[in-house]
């Protein structure tokens, strides 16, 4: 069983739900991000979604696309967020760890030598949000063989065929992007969000996490009620874009800590009314 699958057994068996930050790696500063990954740890993350900066994040709002923007400037690279996973890894065996990025620089370095790295990193899961699964089935396979987890995005127009072909190739968690646009968007429907997961879960029995439009408390609470795991990306980096100089780590704990506190609300709630 991978980390990431322990880690989503282990927090259903005790009522839980997961909640899963992204960072950009490099941002703020080269030198804060493995500090801000285990800050984000003792703030209550159970895996991080950790970003490998990329020149054109389609999926990505102007939040994030900053983010990577300031990471580049400092010639963050693949090679660069492998070593901070190493970096992180051997102090934390814990928590779950998953690449956030797009092929391109994958496909640089070539598919099967970053799998490689990558597990040897510690890294446990990884998304790649232009590898379609119709063509990511070798990569799939490299990525399985070496013990991690292959993870997709589903959406509001994913239709029922793209739901089952995803679930029979994601493993770990599957991520529903809870509106149509980029990350950073707003208006979330919750209820809506509630009808695309039952549909699903018809198909799989993997957790599902939902990200995109989760801003706050409130909204992550409401999100935790119906899903297995709260994803929250632009508002994370946007505390860390407000903050003095020098306290953009404190002031990202604290921001998850709150979030990590309205999530476990809302699972005393939901065992209240079981």
């Amino acid at each position: 069983m991978s980390r990431i699958a322990s880690i989503f057994e282990r927090l259903a068996r005790t009522g839980r739900k997961a909640l899963i930050p992204f960072i950009t790696a490099g941002d703020p500063s080269p030198q804060a991000t493995v500090p801000l990954m285990h800050e984000l740890v003792k703030a209550g993350a159970d895996v991080i979604e950790l970003g490998v900066p990329f020149s054109d994040p389609m999926a990505d709002g102007p939040v994030i696309q900053r983010s990577s923007e300031r990471a580049l400037k400092h010639g963050i690279s693949l090679d660069t967020v492998l070593g901070y996973a190493a970096e992180f890894r051997s102090r934390d065996d814990a928590t779950g760890l998953v690449l956030f990025g797009y092929a391109n620089p994958i496909e640089a370095l070539g598919a099967e030598r970053f799998v490689e790295r990558a597990a040897a990193a510690g890294v446990d899961g990884v998304l790649v949000v232009d590898y379609p699964p119709e063509e990511c089935g070798p990569f799939a396979e490299l990525v399985k063989k070496r013990g991690m987890d292959l993870i997709f995005l589903l959406a509001p127009t994913s239709t029922e065929a793209r739901v089952e072909r995803i679930a029979g190739l994601a493993s770990g968690y599957i991520y529903y992007v809870s509106l149509r646009g980029v990350t950073g968007a707003s208006h979330l429907d919750v209820a809506d969000v509630a009808a695309k997961l039952a549909a699903i879960r018809r198909k799989t029995s993997l957790p599902v996490g939902v990200g995109f439009g989760i801003r706050d408390g409130e909204t992550a609470r409401a999100v935790g009620a119906v899903a297995d795991a709260v994803v929250i990306g632009s508002r994370l980096i946007q505390e860390m874009e407000q903050a003095p100089a020098g306290a953009a780590i404190e002031r990202a704990g604290a921001f998850l800590a709150g979030i990590r506190q309205a999530l476990d609300g809302s699972e005393k709630a939901a065992a209240r009314r079981a």
